[in-house]
């Protein structure tokens, strides 16, 4: 029977793949906006009102995605997700009103926020604890190299085909992810045919580290009891503040770029994927930073709280300084900076879950921690607008409001960052 050498990698990278497909779907709309918007006859105001009904859709399917993975498994459940959002996404293409982009935007949403509690469920399974803040970094980049790429593929296939064969196109790439995922995941760490033994002793044993000390088999909790802990609300109103900060730029740098600067598509296609790279950095150095730290002995909540604080650190007088760029260049670089603290905080603010808890518990609060971020996107999505009447000013201030309130959230409810001990019935 063959064998695969550090088979969990390959797994992880096949989670940042559908994370970059993910990314690049949802970006799609925000970069050629200022054609479809022409076409269609549709504003500013539209945008967002289709924006919200995306965040809406992926705040529900959060929760609902989390406690579907829990059930189905990983494996099944990243199907189930990417099949929606794919078709999803190619049925933009035959969008020509409000109410038809809303609608395919709404289901948009239902399939890709699936991809966020399936990847922390994943790293979970797959990863010990001292790899999972590192594995977690390795997905996180995923979305940041699909907001790379998708700014000049999309203006790209945009310039050769049009917007509507463009969302087509899009839709058949995710459909295509299935099968490597299918042939290579087929079974989890204890039973999964290609795994070396001592893979596999490395990943069980080194899962075993944060266990309960009860000597007991854990109990799955419902919704109620672990909301019931104060350490879940770590994850939820960390997430609630911090998340908006990168939808902001997801939603509206393209936007910003044609309103601050004048931007036509092509040019946007040329600029706005540069904040991205220093997103993937992030990705990567806030991962492997909190696990050489634990490497070295330090705590895993020492760990965790240096890391989200450095990524606060640096975001918050990126914001600031970039409300007053004067020019493109400036401003993406600096968008850059703040996507690099953003990503190095909220890496390890997405592996709180298997750190507070384990098994079925996991999936299920990164899913809740995802609709809570989700319901502080809808609200800043609508504001922007607002907003940006007569300047972005308020636009980078709003999101330098929200880093100390995300960062101070972990400190107010997450106390010690390790397993909650849960009362056994």
């Amino acid at each position: 029977m063959k064998q695969v050498k550090g088979l969990r990698w390959w797994i992880v990278i096949l989670v940042a793949i559908a994370t970059v497909i993910n990314y690049i779907d949802r970006s799609a709309l925000a970069i050629m906006w200022p054609s479809i918007e022409g076409d269609v006859g549709l504003n500013k105001e539209d945008y967002a009102l289709i924006g919200i009904m995306f965040t809406i859709a992926y705040a529900i399917s959060q929760s609902l995605s989390g406690k579907l993975y829990d059930k189905v498994g990983t494996k099944i459940g990243f199907i189930i997700s990417i099949v929606v959002w794919s078709f999803s996404v190619a049925f933009h293409g035959l969008a020509r009103s409000l109410a038809s982009f809303s609608f395919f935007r709404f289901m948009l949403g239902l399939g890709e926020a699936g991809n966020w509690p399936g990847a922390t469920k994943s790293n979970a399974e797959w990863f010990p604890i001292k790899e999972r803040a590192f594995a977690q970094g390795i997905f996180n980049s995923g979305a940041s190299l699909g907001a790379v790429i998708s700014a000049p593929l999309i203006a790209w296939l945009y310039l050769l085909m049009g917007w509507q064969m463009t969302f087509v196109v899009l839709g058949i790439l995710g459909l295509l992810w299935i099968i490597p995922w299918v042939y290579i995941n087929k079974a989890l760490p204890d039973s999964h045919p290609w795994l070396s033994e001592e893979e596999r002793k490395f990943i069980l044993d080194g899962q075993k580290e944060n266990a309960s000390t009860t000597g007991e088999v854990e109990r799955v909790p419902g919704w109620g009891e672990m909301l019931s802990h104060k350490q879940s609300w770590a994850v939820l109103v960390s997430r609630f503040f911090l998340d908006p900060i990168w939808w902001l730029f997801v939603f509206w740098l393209p936007i910003y770029l044609a309103d601050r600067f004048g931007f036509d598509i092509k040019q946007i296609g040329l600029f706005a994927w540069v904040p991205y790279v220093g997103a993937a950095i992030g990705s990567l150095f806030g991962g492997w930073l909190a696990g050489k730290l634990i490497s070295k002995g330090w705590s895993t909540n020492k760990a965790r709280k240096f890391t989200i604080t450095l990524g606060g650190v640096i975001m918050l007088p990126s914001l600031l300084f970039t409300s007053v760029a004067s020019t493109p260049l400036i401003a993406v670089l600096l968008i850059a900076l703040i996507l690099f603290g953003f990503q190095i905080a909220i890496g390890n603010i997405q592996t709180l879950p298997s750190d507070f808890f384990s098994g079925k518990s996991v999936g299920s609060l990164a899913g809740i921690g995802g609709t809570t971020a989700a319901i502080g996107v809808v609200i800043t999505t609508y504001l922007v607008p607002t907003l940006t009447v007569t300047s972005y000013v308020p636009f980078f201030v709003l999101g330098a409001i929200l880093v100390p309130l995300g960062v101070a959230s972990v400190y107010i409810f997450g106390g010690e960052i390790k397993r909650v001990e849960l009362k056994q019935k």
